[in-house]
């Protein structure tokens, strides 16, 4: 399997080895657009695997802080200040950039940065490029995602 993230339709696309379209999904990328520089709060663009997959069996809605569970569970009648928090939810697919010098080692590097697909509390931001950098889905699809694809399967990430 792999992925085609585009940043102008903001969907999701996944596609079988022998590039047979598969299933496409709402996402969210970053507010700020696409770049690849530290500390940018951007989508990077480019060639990227998953380098892992963290939140195999979490219930849905489950928190993550630094990959790791938290125990909370977000749901949408939590207070304001809590239900504005930027969440990671769910799942994680945590991306790490092909391209030396572009979204790989230095100033650029996508591992680095902590870019992952995960699941969000910004629901009804889904379609819309909101994110920290970040690809954002609905928590049902993200776990849809997860049990698709494969630690080292390919994510392009490109504007159109």
């Amino acid at each position: 399997m792999h992925i085609k993230i585009s940043i102008k339709e903001q969907k999701l696309h996944v596609y079988r080895d022998d590039n047979e379209w598969v299933k496409s999904f709402v996402i969210s990328t970053a507010e700020k657009g696409a770049g690849q520089n530290k500390g940018s709060f951007c989508t990077p663009l480019g060639q990227h695997i998953v380098r892992a997959k963290i939140g195999k069996g979490a219930p849905v809605f489950s928190e993550f802080v630094a990959r790791r569970l938290t125990g909370k569970i977000w749901n949408p009648s939590m207070p304001e200040a809590d239900s504005k928090k930027d969440w990671i939810l769910t799942r994680i697919l945590w991306l790490s950039g092909l391209e030396v010098g572009f979204n790989r080692l230095g100033n650029q590097d996508t591992m680095q940065r902590f870019i992952y697909i995960h699941g969000t509390n910004d629901l009804v931001n889904l379609g819309k490029p909101t994110s920290h950098g970040c690809i954002r889905m609905d928590n049902y699809d993200i776990i849809d995602l997860f049990d698709q694809i494969h630690v080292g399967d390919h994510v392009l990430i490109s504007e159109i």
